[in-house]
């Protein structure tokens, strides 16, 4: 079941986030976030926020944000998804951005940003099926574990 995110998420988000944070170069965060900062984060929130529920539990959710905060940009956001460790494979982390990108067609939106850090192959394969082109590469632009990381940009017309 997609539902909209609610306040009381917040635990739960933490709990798929955090991982990324600590363990990985998938989001440039490096401090994990608390359930107040969380539920900061899903109140202030100007564009739809989903969760993904399996067998009763939050297995992972997705955002629009705003790309840019100038008017003109204003048809545009930025996507974020996060799946639950031990999750992925199983077919969530494409019915949940089918569902945003569902979302996003349906009000003013015109296109969608997705940045990713690399390498990042899963998640360049998951936007790549679903219809996201690869726009940019920045080199070297993150350090995070001691390292230097790029990210790269995919984009879709909607």
């Amino acid at each position: 079941m997609i539902r909209f995110v609610q306040p009381q998420d917040a635990p739960s988000l933490c709990g798929i986030y955090n991982p990324y944070v600590k363990n990985s170069i998938v989001t440039f965060e490096e401090s994990e976030v608390t359930v107040q900062e969380m539920t900061r984060r899903i109140s202030e929130a100007s564009l739809p926020w989903f969760v993904l529920e399996d067998e009763n539990a939050v297995q992972g959710y997705a955002y629009l944000a705003a790309w840019k905060q100038r008017s003109a940009y204003r048809y545009t956001a930025e996507t974020t998804i996060y799946l639950r460790e031990g999750t992925t494979g199983r077919g969530l982390g494409e019915t949940l951005y089918t569902h945003l990108i569902q979302a996003a067609r349906a009000s003013s939106l015109r296109v969608l940003v997705a940045c990713l850090a690399l390498p990042n192959e899963p998640s360049r394969r998951l936007h790549e099926k679903l219809g996201f082109r690869k726009v940019a590469h920045f080199s070297r632009v993150g350090l995070k574990f001691e390292r230097w990381l790029d990210v790269g940009y995919w984009e879709l017309q909607l």
